[in-house]
């Protein structure tokens, strides 16, 4: 990173961990920045399975899986924040109509955008609770926000990237149904840095940091992508000495 003093934006930006990050979680990850701002950042971790399988997950929520060339998709390890809960990225689905529309079925509240997530995240003066719809428990919302800019009713449309992240049970509920989004990963858990957190870690030399690839996101196998990420600077995992290097 450079020493620069302006304020850096890392939003659609993958992180690739150092050889030297010494982590169980962290460690030779990748993680896919959904949102970077001085408050803070968010983003999942994209090469870390669960050991589920979208089959499993679709069978817990009692949805059968419509898309059949999506069985046994791994379910990804997002983070070690909120893993009973799913996040969903995927491309986004367009506007959709306005509400009260008379084609629109959105004709009821859309719920309230909450957020237990840094503020970024949050719209000002939301507080209410809303349900965790892809788990089916009451936690707060951390991708909602109005005015309602996705198909689905929790989502947050990721800047300049063309992609949403999804908490809300209505993606998945298209997928069952045989639609949804063309492409999508999904994670249980999410990764969250405070004001300054991030940056501290870049200047310690924790992460390499690369704009993101949506073909590495959507198409190249899990345990390729760390080496796939590293490729995108023209590095591999074996010229950098532990503790080296320069994001």
């Amino acid at each position: 990173m450079s020493s620069d003093s302006a304020p850096v934006n890392l939003t659609h930006h993958f992180l690739i961990a150092m050889p030297g990050l010494n982590d169980e979680l962290f460690g030779r990850s990748v993680v896919y920045v959904c949102e970077h701002t001085p408050r803070g950042a968010l983003g999942l971790i994209i090469n870390k399975p669960t050991g589920i399988t979208l089959d499993d997950l679709f069978e817990r929520l009692e949805l059968p899986l419509g898309r059949p060339e999506w069985s046994g998709m791994p379910v990804l390890r997002g983070g070690p924040l909120q893993t009973e809960r799913g996040f969903v990225l995927h491309e986004h689905m367009g506007e959709p109509e306005p509400m009260g529309s008379a084609n629109s079925p959105a004709t009821q509240a859309v719920p309230a955008p909450t957020s237990a997530l840094p503020s970024l995240l949050q719209a000002a003066g939301a507080a209410d609770e809303a349900p965790d719809e892809v788990s089916g428990s009451t936690a707060r919302d951390p991708a909602a926000r109005p005015p309602r800019a996705s198909a689905y009713a929790s989502s947050l449309r990721i800047d300049g990237a063309g992609l949403e992240l999804t908490t809300s049970r209505d993606v998945l509920e298209a997928v069952a149904a045989g639609a949804g989004p063309r492409q999508m990963l999904v994670a249980l858990g999410y990764s969250s840095w405070g004001e300054g957190q991030l940056e501290s870690e870049l200047g310690d030399n924790a992460w390499l940091t690369v704009p993101a690839d949506p073909a590495l996101l959507f198409e190249v196998p899990i345990e390729q992508r760390y080496e796939r990420a590293m490729g995108l600077l023209g590095l591999q995992p074996w010229m950098l000495a532990p503790g080296a290097g320069r994001a």
